[in-house]
């Protein structure tokens, strides 16, 4: 009787079936959403939805969308919000455009400054939501109206528009705003690349363990020893300057930078975010579910023009689908949960 006991406290713990494993995965949720949508729209957007200008026209919004999108999603598991993004897009745009195009200085000079303000408007919101402990939707929301006055105000005050040209060389554009074979923009690797280096440091690193813990518990992630302000402070800076790398990027694509055109990018990232299984509490969500909550984005908002639908019920779409991730995240979630305590 004691050998058999001995036996069986020393019995490793058994493994989790594949349902089990699957279901405590994240990004579960978001895969099944992005199946579906992507089926809907082979049936009814026929053969031109996939086809290689079909499958173009949704992967190049997504790779555009996810760039902002995955530092958004980080920001949104550490249980933060960065709206600023919808003003940091224009603004990149048109600090590239004035600096290399309207004065002419070389095109790494445009670069580095566009760069430059997303660090520094990274670490003004760090800095106030540490310091002022006021929600981080409302000091972006102060922040997306106040980079947007100022680059309207400082590009009619130094150009005389809201518009401005630049040419950048050949190099440039080939690595940052061109098309291969004539339809998928050169974004979509850098944005696999972002999407491979955000999955290794949140799944892989000790950082990724921190960013769950603060979207989990602040203060228990503080007393702990994790440098929670510095990794705020850094996800915010990833954030401005993923959006200031996007705006440069399609004044690149466009020769031309305009005032407005980032405000959709707003809700558009969040979507993404959400529908990818990430939780609006923080603490919760995976890189792939981020990517594959993007692409059925795009799906929805691209696939539309392939089919005999009104386009205008793209946005009854998307809104539907985003309260049913929701529904299907918590349910997830749940489940997720019960079986780990039934586990125990």
């Amino acid at each position: 009787m004691v050998a058999i006991m001995d036996a069986q406290a020393t019995k490793p713990p058994s493994k989790p079936s594949p349902i089990g494993a699957l279901v405590r995965r994240p990004e579960t949720g978001s895969f099944l959403g992005m199946l579906a949508v992507f089926c809907f729209f082979v049936i009814f957007g026929q053969a031109n939805f996939i086809s290689a200008a079909g499958v173009a026209s949704w992967l190049n919004v997504a790779a555009t969308l996810g760039i902002v999108a995955l530092p958004v999603g980080l920001l949104m598991i550490a249980g933060e919000l960065d709206i600023s993004i919808g003003s940091m897009i224009p603004a990149g745009s048109m600090v590239f455009a004035i600096i290399s195009g309207y004065f002419g200085l070389p095109v790494w000079a445009g670069m580095g400054a566009a760069l430059l303000l997303g660090v520094v408007i990274g670490l003004i919101n760090g800095f106030m939501v540490l310091k002022t402990s006021v929600p981080s939707l409302i000091v972006t929301l102060g922040t997306l109206f106040a980079v947007a006055g100022l680059t309207l105000s400082l590009s009619v005050l130094i150009t005389g528009t809201t518009s401005v040209a630049v040419a950048p060389p050949p190099f440039v554009k080939s690595i940052l705003g061109d098309f291969i074979g004539g339809m998928f923009q050169v974004t979509i690797f850098w944005w696999l690349g972002i999407a491979a280096v955000f999955a290794f440091i949140l799944h892989y690193s000790p950082v990724g363990n921190w960013i769950f813990a603060l979207g989990g518990d602040k203060v228990s992630a503080r007393n702990a020893g994790i440098p929670t302000e510095r990794i705020t402070i850094l996800l915010f800076v990833t954030s401005s300057v993923s959006a200031s790398f996007v705006g440069l990027s399609q004044a690149i694509l466009f020769n031309s930078a305009q005032v407005s055109s980032g405000s959709s990018f707003i809700f558009n990232s969040i979507i993404s975010v959400v529908v990818g299984g990430v939780l609006l509490t923080g603490g919760y969500g995976s890189i792939i579910g981020i990517v594959m909550g993007t692409v059925t984005f795009a799906i929805v908002n691209q696939g539309i023009y392939f089919t005999s639908f009104d386009a205008n019920l793209a946005s009854l779409i998307i809104g539907v689908l985003m309260l049913i991730a929701v529904l299907l995240n918590n349910t997830f979630r749940k489940m997720a949960l019960s079986y780990s305590s039934k586990k125990k």
